[in-house]
């Protein structure tokens, strides 16, 4: 009678945490594991250099806002060399390999997704925020709104529903840093729609989560801002429902007015304004497939946000003249809101235009135009 061979008991670990702040990471690999391990790396303030042929588009777009380096090649021995940390995420058994040993060699250390058991490394996750209820093993799909990009600014039901989640399909204006925290079995798909490139179809969107529904999992569609707030969130819910997929909606905080907020701009103001309006700038204005009303906002007196308007600015801003607002009114531009790269830009609608192009503003990017941008916030409050 044969009997299995004793199992090898784990390695110990010894539990601290890496100060990576300003130091060279290299992530070899482009897909969702290279992604979810790139999220935690850049809230840690790591230099991310991620090798790769292909990305995934979250991660080409990091790299098109120099959050990250991305050489578009195949990993090559040497590409460790000025490294303090690694990370194999190719999913070939045998490239990881070769970046594990290098990185053995370097005294680097390095964690490997596809051989935890060989890496001298390994992430440590926290415990699971309480469960959300399950119907059996009855797939559902539950939209989240992850907020403006600060993860602390998503809510604790999108939380549990992120601890709970077989599939996450994230864009890439979602709390990116979320995605280091999943268990290491959660399947992420990439969604992402960059401006004026790569973008997966709407309908193909709605398709995986039908499809990952009905083979029983628990879909998260993690968002940025709030999913019903030019989130195509509604989409979503009827294709799930027209399919038969219970599917839940997880309010988040829409940046229209959490992004002004952080950088001290209250959307609306006692005695200097009762209105605020959000306004889509994707399309400019005289586009012939725009609903937008501009000469209506045009004649308004409170504030008005414009989110996916940074290509557009300068026609938006010059229709909101032609149609009443003064040439002087006050515009803040606030970039990447919330996070660690938020910078805010003071200008006028005249000058807006001219003033993106000075500061090289890339999306995502918030502007408001009207009075309360005059409002100063006390040096006190924290930022």
């Amino acid at each position: 009678m044969s009997t299995a061979p004793p199992s090898r008991p784990p390695v110990p670990l010894h539990p601290v945490g890496l100060v990576l702040h300003g130091r060279q990471v290299v992530v070899v690999g482009g897909g969702s594991g290279a992604l979810r391990a790139t999220a935690g790396l850049l809230d840690a303030g790591a230099l991310v250099t991620v090798v790769s042929p292909a990305v995934v588009p979250a991660l080409e777009a990091l790299a098109g806002a120099g959050s990250l380096s991305w050489l578009p090649r195949g990993y090559a021995s040497g590409d460790l060399d000025a490294a303090w940390y690694a990370v194999a995420a190719t999913g070939d058994d045998a490239v990881d390999g070769l970046v594990a040993a290098d990185a053995e060699r370097a005294r680097v250390f390095c964690t490997s997704a596809g051989n935890p058991e060989g890496s001298s490394a390994c992430r440590v996750l926290t415990d699971a925020e309480d469960a959300l209820p399950r119907d059996g093993r009855r797939g559902r799909v539950v939209l989240v709104g992850g907020g403006p990009g600060d993860p602390g600014l998503i809510t604790v039901r999108g939380r549990q529903a992120l601890s709970q989640a077989d599939v996450v399909v994230v864009d890439h204006l979602g709390p990116r840093s979320l995605l280091a925290g999943l268990r290491p079995d959660v399947e992420i798909v990439d969604a992402s729609k960059l401006p004026r490139g790569r973008a997966m179809p709407q309908e193909e969107i709605n398709a995986l989560l039908v499809e990952h529904a009905r083979a029983g999992r628990l879909v998260v569609r993690l968002k940025g801002g709030d999913p019903f707030v030019f989130g195509r969130g509604m989409e979503e819910l009827l294709a799930c429902a027209a399919a038969d997929v219970p599917v839940e909606v997880v309010p988040g905080v829409t940046s229209a007015i959490a992004v002004p907020g952080v950088a001290g701009i209250p959307v609306t103001h006692r005695g200097l304004t009762h209105e605020f309006v959000v306004v889509s700038g994707h399309l400019p204005p005289g586009h012939p497939q725009s609903l937008v009303d501009w000469a209506s906002i045009g004649r308004l007196r409170g504030t008005v946000v414009v989110l996916m308007g940074v290509e557009t600015a300068s026609a938006i801003a010059a229709a909101l003249i032609r149609h009443g607002r003064r040439p002087d009114t006050p515009v803040a531009v606030v970039v990447e809101g919330t996070t660690g790269s938020e910078r805010t830009m003071r200008t006028t609608l005249s000058d807006l235009g001219t003033t993106l192009v000075q500061e090289a503003v890339r999306p995502p990017a918030v502007w408001v135009v009207g009075d309360v941008v005059g409002l100063a916030a006390p040096a006190t409050v924290a930022r």
